[in-house]
């Protein structure tokens, strides 16, 4: 019998250019040990992994690396999804990180080359069609990270950051593997699709004890991941600790991640009948949680934190749907996870507009500072706060911010459609909520500025800096393009 398997290169085309820009990053800073072509090689490498995506995943879906009809590598329209968004998201943040790595706060080869490895998790994840892959991928994605959360140098806030993602992240992925090897005890599987098979024709297998104690496991090592409540508490710390363009970074790619994960297991490998109860609970906690503390914090970037952590219920609301009969019909579930990752794709564009918005109104390398730091910037940087300011109205979903707008209405659709209105209560409830805080920043921009503005921490300090402008730029019109369009998000993410 002939063991050799053949591989399509071309379906792994886009996790070679991911790969390769790390791999190019990391020689071009041993031999040419310039800041610029580093930069430039990581920055071609991103937008070639971008390209390359969506040119694979414009054709038919293909396969690789298969065992009869199970494969470890799917790569069809969702998965070019992510690994576009994701390139360009390390694309953003690269743009971000300039005006520090020029100001020598974090070493440049080590900086880019930590984010091209990140990127290749992401986009491998996309595609991952086993247990063994989703998890390998998580972790390429999110082990540079820790690294990059603690790389500025003297900074004791961003190395207490590191340690705490650090732990947090350990412990979630060991529960992730618990899970997996608890699943594989049952089932023999590691193959999501195979799993979901076996569970759905046995139903004696889905009774077992041992069954409902790793869905339970797995689903929790996962909620870390997305900083999903009650396993969200690291994130405000975390992100607040870390470099602005790194808590941007976290804030999108590495949600994205941890989404693309939790659904990947969801729809294709756990029986609906024990996730969606549970999903349910996740979502209503996530969203109100979030919320009620995002209203009491001063402080820009934990304000944006508790922000994601309530966004991140959101998104996890469609799949609540799942934990009724209605909600379990093949349409249903189909809009349901098309709701999920169109909403994770809007939020990403609007939250990487927003820590744009605040790099570009703080100082080079300075933290996020308090919102009263913000207070009346508009009056001196109108272009750049109202750009700041739509990427907080999108995430409200008011308009002009359309892609807000729109990424709301389709969960609360999704919901309805799944017969769980009371969860598109709880969503349409808490989005008011959310108003207060958004809205009270927005607002702030405009107000009348403080009469003492400390020494190089006001708007007056903050100097002109073309790139993170170019990337504001970039990130809000992306967000009016897709507020504008929104269907053709949700056709790619039904895929």
């Amino acid at each position: 019998m002939n063991v050799v398997q053949s591989v399509d290169s071309v379906a792994l085309l886009p996790a070679y250019l991911a790969a390769g820009t790390a791999v190019l990053v990391l020689i071009t800073d041993l031999i040419v040990a310039r800041p610029r072509a580093t930069i430039a090689v990581a920055a071609l490498g991103a937008l070639g992994t971008a390209v390359g995506s969506a040119l694979v995943g414009a054709g038919a879906e293909r396969r690789t690396f298969c065992v009869g009809a199970d494969c470890s590598w799917i790569f069809g329209g969702r998965a070019a999804v992510v690994g576009v968004v994701v390139a360009l998201l390390t694309l953003g943040v690269l743009g971000l990180s300039i005006p520090a790595l020029r100001a020598g706060r974090s070493p440049v080869g080590e900086y880019a080359f930590l984010l091209a490895c990140s990127m290749t998790g992401g986009v491998v994840l996309g595609a991952a069609g086993d247990l063994i892959t989703l998890i390998v991928a998580l972790e390429t994605l999110t082990l540079p990270l820790y690294v990059l959360v603690g790389l500025r140098r003297g900074s004791l806030a961003s190395a207490e950051a590191a340690l705490t993602f650090f732990v947090v992240s350990v412990v979630a992925t060991t529960l992730t593997l618990l899970g997996a090897a608890l699943l594989y005890a049952v089932t023999g599987g590691l193959h999501l699709d195979r799993l979901g098979a076996l569970l759905a024709e046995q139903p004696e297998l889905r009774d077992l004890p041992l069954t409902t104690a790793a869905v339970a496991v797995l689903l929790v090592g996962l909620a870390f991941k997305v900083a999903a409540v009650p396993f969200h508490a690291w994130a405000p710390a975390t992100y607040d600790g870390a470099p602005l363009p790194v808590a941007a970074y976290l804030s999108t790619a590495s949600k994205l991640g941890g989404l693309i994960a939790l659904l990947a297991v969801v729809q294709r490998a756990l029986p609906a009948e024990q996730t969606g109860p549970v999903l349910a609970l996740l979502a209503v906690l996530t969203m109100t949680v979030g919320n009620l503390v995002a209203l009491r914090q001063r402080r820009t970037v934990r304000l944006l934190a508790w922000s994601s952590v309530a966004q991140a219920g959101y998104i996890l609301a469609p799949l609540g749907a799942l934990a009724l009969a209605a909600g379990r019909t093949d349409d249903a579930r189909s809009a349901a996870y098309a709701a999920a990752v169109a909403y994770t794709v809007f939020f990403v564009v609007l939250e990487l507009a927003a820590f744009a918005g605040v790099t570009a109104l703080r100082p080079a390398g300075a933290d996020g500072g308090t919102l009263d730091d913000l207070r009346g910037v508009a009056r001196r940087h109108p272009w750049r706060a109202a750009a700041f300011g739509l990427a907080l109205v999108g995430l409200a979903g008011l308009p002009p911010g359309l892609a807000g707008l729109f990424a709301k209405v389709t969960v609360v659709r999704a919901l309805l459609d799944g017969g769980a209105a009371w969860l598109a209560l709880v969503v349409a409830l808490n989005a008011v909520i959310g108003l207060a805080y958004y809205l009270r920043v927005t607002a702030a921009l405009w107000a009348p500025t403080p009469l003492a503005v400390p020494d190089g921490g006001g708007a007056a300090a903050v100097p002109v800096v073309g790139v993170v402008a170019v990337v504001l730029a970039v990130a809000t019109v992306a967000a009016v393009v897709l507020g504008v369009a929104p269907q053709l998000v949700l056709d790619l993410a039904g895929r």
